[in-house]
Order: C-alpha cells, then structure tokens, then sequence
C-alpha cells in the first residue's frame, strides 16, 4: 500500500468506520477516536497492507480497537440482577429507528457486530468472519439470534406504527 492508496482508503472508508463504531457505543466522540486510532494503526503498517485488502483490514482493526474500549470500560452485571421487562416493548410509539436502536443496545457486543456489518455496511458472511475471527457458522448464527431477538423485541408493527 502506497501513501494514494492510503488517502484514497481514508476518503472512501471514513464514514463508513465511524457509522459502524458509533452504532456501538452511542458517543460521537468516542467514536471519533476509535476511528483516529484504526487510521493510525494502519498508518504503521502501510507497508505491510496490501491495498486491496485496505477496507476489511480497516474494519478489523476498528472492531478490535472497539473490543478494547468496551473491554476496559465495561461493567459486566450478574445475571440475576437483569431486569427481564427491559428485554421488550410494548409501548405505543412511532419512531422506529428509536425503537430499533434501543433494541441494539440490548444486544450482546459480537450479536451487535456482526449484524451491523451485515446489514448496515454489507458485508458478506465470510468478510465479517474474517472481520471478527469467527467461523462462516457462526457469524450466521449470531445474525439469525440478533435478527429473532429484534423481533420478538419489536413486537408487532402495529405497535410501533
């Protein structure tokens, strides 16, 4: 990878990183941040990158540098403290992305992941794999549990609607 190729990844990928990291952890300038860190951490390996590869290299080290974050940040709870009526909705309310989105927050980081490449960047199963060091299998595992999860979280339409 040569410095074009660089600038060239920096320009069309960009927002693309910074989308996927803010859907993660909801703190613009956090995200900022994760985002500065990945384009450094590729920085210090131009020369070992090959410039087409440049974008899925990119998300991983974005999806790592969000692992860490979260990791060192995170306070984990026991399980017999959750508060099962949290997992549901069933209010009346008619905005759905309001909605969808405090559904995500309720799922687990890789759930959360994988289905944030899949269905917001388009990725396909073996890029998000390759991504999240996860098997064909199980990256469709984890989008078929965040997909039910959503839904049953969402309830009917008609509710939301």
């Amino acid at each position: 990878m040569n410095l074009s190729d660089y600038n060239s990844c920096v320009d069309t990928h960009a927002d693309g990183v910074y989308r996927f990291v803010l859907k993660h952890i909801r703190d613009k300038d956090v995200a900022k941040d994760i985002v500065q860190d990945s384009f450094e951490k590729m920085w210090r390996k131009i020369d070992t990158i090959d410039a087409t590869k440049s974008k899925t290299y990119l998300f991983t080290t974005a999806y790592h540098t969000l692992v860490d974050y979260t990791r060192r940040g995170a306070k984990q709870g026991k399980f017999n403290e959750v508060d099962f009526n949290q997992h549901s909705h069933s209010k009346q309310y008619s905005d759905l992305k309001e909605v969808l989105n405090r559904g995500l927050e309720q799922l687990s980081e890789i759930q959360k992941t994988v289905l944030l490449l899949r269905d917001y960047e388009g990725y396909d199963y073996a890029e998000i794999g390759e991504i999240t060091q996860l098997t064909e299998s199980q990256v469709k595992v984890y989008i078929f549990r965040a997909r039910t999860f959503l839904k049953n979280y969402i309830g009917k339409v008609e509710t939301v609607i």
